[in-house]
């Protein structure tokens, strides 16, 4: 099993050398962080990045996505220009003390406006005790992956990474401790965080890998300069509640969608006259979730690997690309990638350009809202009685191949608490009792931008929501597939007349390619 194990780890070592090597970077892990009072100066480029704009990295741009083909995805960070390599051990420091090894590079926390803030939270930990020395090392996320499983496969093994999310997690599965035990035999109280986020962090077959840390909840931004154009009230602040006298579910979204799409004329795209040639404003869009697993989750959460590793495509997600298709090229209300990219739409930031009624996407795209002056949140709507707000989220987590868990764990425990990360990752804190001075800040952000004050509540009870199993969950050949999933992905944004059954039969036909070559 081990064998196997380190095999896999080569494998992914091998492919991420390889995509280096194109001036490329493996996957991000998710929101590699979001951003929150400190956000990027510039917009996200034109060529779609993969993961949330760097809070993660407040000062820069999003990273392009390890994908040479993929149109605008969800921004992640951006690679320092040089390689980023950190090391705060000092061994006459820490002699006598148990050394604690804190890897980060495989999401946020390699930006220049992060190390001194993890380096200050290094520092207060180690002048608080005396018997645990915490030492942190910064790979840029570039090299991360590779230097990690060369690590892995020598014995060479860190205690503790993060910040991690998803993405991050799939190059190593099975090699997270289960903290379990140690929640336990330190009484860690879990009932400061919301049930369904310490289910998030239970993996099945790997159990209790991470706590809740940092969240990047997804939901509804709408322009509420447009809606009061159109005479339309606003989408639902509350879920469970009705939109105009009806259910808010896709249904709804999607004919709100048609009414708030106009073309050059004034007609929408309801009306016989409207032409979709010629729009002028559309009325849905996922900002920044132009990728294969992440537009599926509206309709449902769901995996392209069954229990046996072998592919499928659940029912609802063949719906969601479906209806998806259909609301770019048939009806009309979302951009294809030809108005996505365009200068009238903000090269890829669309609901920015002040033309997008309703964009879906993540609370780290409260870096790049600044040109529209009046806009709020809303719920997601439901599909099939089922409501589905996807999530980002990073925490930490400690090495199974760890000598020193228990020390780990107590200096695992210290990072979740630090003021001084929490500020450099920008994220929406996990601990509901920090969640006020968080949005606290964002408020402030955009107090001289934004005539609404945000209904930040909106984000937070999105948090019930979640997609189980993740859009970013492992799946066999992880590289591959998610490589082939973003070639479907960007067929389906990019073709008018697709066969799409045909299109939907291939996609599986490959994946089940790609699943079979790393079965015994």
């Amino acid at each position: 099993m081990l064998r196997r194990m380190f095999a896999a780890i080569a494998l992914f070592a091998l492919l991420a050398s390889a995509l280096a090597a194109c001036g490329q970077t493996p996957p991000a892990t998710g929101p590699t962080a979001a951003p929150a009072a400190a956000e990027p100066t510039a917009p996200p480029p034109t060529a779609e990045p993969t993961s949330a704009p760097a809070a993660e990295a407040p000062t820069s741009a999003p990273e392009p996505t390890a994908e040479p083909t993929a149109a605008p995805a969800e921004p992640t960070v951006v690679p320092s220009p040089t390689p980023v390599a950190v090391s705060t051990f000092d061994e006459a420091a820490a002699r006598g003390r148990t050394v604690v090894r804190w890897f980060v590079g495989l999401g946020a926390g390699t930006q220049p406006a992060q190390i001194p803030l993890e380096e200050a939270a290094v520092e207060k930990f180690n002048q608080s005790q005396d018997e645990i020395y915490l030492a942190l090392e910064i790979i840029d996320n570039t090299q991360a992956y590779n230097v990690l499983a060369t690590r892995i496969a020598s014995g060479d093994v860190p205690d503790i990474l993060g910040p991690i999310g998803l993405r991050g997690r799939n190059g190593f599965p099975g090699l997270l401790l289960d903290l379990a035990p140690l929640i336990e035999q330190y009484d860690v109280d879990l009932s400061r965080y919301p049930q369904s986020l310490v289910d998030f962090y239970n993996v099945p077959g790997q159990g209790q890998i991470g706590l809740p840390y940092a969240l990047y909840p997804s939901f509804i931004y709408f322009n509420k300069d447009l809606f009061d154009e159109a005479g339309l009230p606003y989408p639902p602040q509350q879920y469970g509640e009705l939109y105009d006298g009806k259910e808010w579910t896709i249904e709804t979204m999607s004919e709100l969608a048609m009414l708030l799409t106009v073309d050059e004329a004034g007609n929408d795209a309801t009306m016989p006259e409207f032409d979709p040639n010629k729009i002028a404003q559309f009325g849905f869009h996922p900002q920044w979730i132009n990728n294969d697993r992440s537009v599926a989750t509206l309709f449902g959460a769901g995996s392209v690997s069954d229990e046996q590793g072998n592919a499928q495509i659940p029912d609802h997600w063949r719906a969601a690309w479906k209806w998806y298709h259909d609301a770019m090229f048939t009806q009309h209300f979302a951009p294809s990638d030809n108005y996505t990219n365009s200068d009238a739409f903000g090269n890829s930031n669309v609901f920015n350009s002040g033309k997008l009624a309703m964009a879906w996407s993540h609370i780290w795209y409260t870096c790049c809202a600044d040109q529209v002056a009046n806009w709020d949140i809303a719920v997601m709507p439901s599909y099939a009685g089922t409501t589905t707000a996807k999530i980002h989220a990073d925490t930490f987590s400690i090495m199974a191949g760890s000598k020193n868990p228990d020390a780990a764990f107590k200096a695992m425990l210290y990072l979740l608490e630090s003021p001084e990360l929490i500020e450099a990752y920008g994220a929406m804190p996990a601990v509901e009792a920090e969640q006020a001075a968080y949005f606290a800040g964002l408020d402030e952000r955009y107090a001289a931008t934004n005539k609404t004050r945000v209904n930040w509540q909106v984000a937070i009870d999105s948090l019930n929501y979640p997609d189980n199993p993740s859009h970013e969950a492992d799946m066999p050949n992880f590289l591959k597939a998610q490589n082939i999933l973003q070639a479907f992905s960007t067929t389906l944004r990019t073709t008018p007349d697709l066969d799409f059954d045909a299109t939907i039969e291939q996609l599986q036909q490959d994946l089940q390619a790609a699943f079979d070559e790393v079965k015994e």
